[in-house]
């Protein structure tokens, strides 16, 4: 039996009957993770990355930014980054366009780590967290680039309620899709690391708020 990667308690093992790769999820968070012996390597993961071409021509990838921003973006927000930005075109180039500042991080773009020594208003991280081996840590790292009163919004999909919708679901066939959130979930990490939520759209955003309000 694995234990959960972000509240250590217990999980159940499933295995998905077309690729029967195997699943652990917990039974207090709802985190599900897949087994590490399914883990593609660096060089495959940056290969599989390498394929996507989103930029300014992709209308409806924008067109997701532009309301992710509108929706979600609290007002007197100055300083951001971005966290595993990828190629860094579309969502820090919008944030600009609004008058503010954003860093870029990427492991395999942006390699180096324009966060440390500073603190931030915004910390966005868009389709990055299910495919992270340890996002508690990592989790843990960013809040402490964050202002006081300042914000981390994530996207990733909140994965179904059910063994037999989750493996009917199309994310879970990302080769370096490896860890699935649920809104449960990330309540847990909220009061782990003493942030609040103050808005989630009960699908795959969630806006957490660290400290005091300011």
């Amino acid at each position: 039996m694995k234990i959960c990667k972000i509240c250590n308690n217990d999980t159940i093992e499933t295995t998905d009957p077309k690729t029967k790769k195997i699943y652990h999820k917990c039974l207090s968070c709802d985190y599900i993770f897949l087994d590490e012996i399914f883990y593609v390597d660096e060089a495959h993961e940056k290969k599989h990355y390498d394929k996507h071409h989103n930029s300014f021509e992709s209308l409806g990838y924008v067109k997701m930014f532009e309301d992710l921003i509108d929706e979600f973006i609290p007002p007197n927000i100055k300083t951001t980054l971005d966290f595993g930005c990828g190629r860094g075109l579309v969502l820090p180039t919008l944030l600009e366009k609004e008058g503010l500042v954003c860093d870029r991080y990427d492991p395999f773009y942006f390699p180096q780590k324009v966060y440390e020594g500073k603190e931030y208003d915004l910390i966005i991280s868009t389709e990055v967290f299910e495919h992270l081996q340890n996002p508690l840590e990592v989790f843990k790292e960013l809040i402490l680039h964050l202002k006081d009163g300042g914000y981390v919004l994530l996207m990733s999909a909140f994965h179904p309620a059910n063994d037999e919708e989750f493996f009917k679901w199309w994310y879970i066939r990302d080769v370096t899709h490896i860890g699935f959130f649920n809104l449960k979930t990330f309540e847990h990490i909220a009061d782990e690391l003493g942030l609040n939520i103050v808005k989630h759209n009960f699908k795959n955003i969630t806006l957490f708020q660290k400290g005091a309000v300011r």
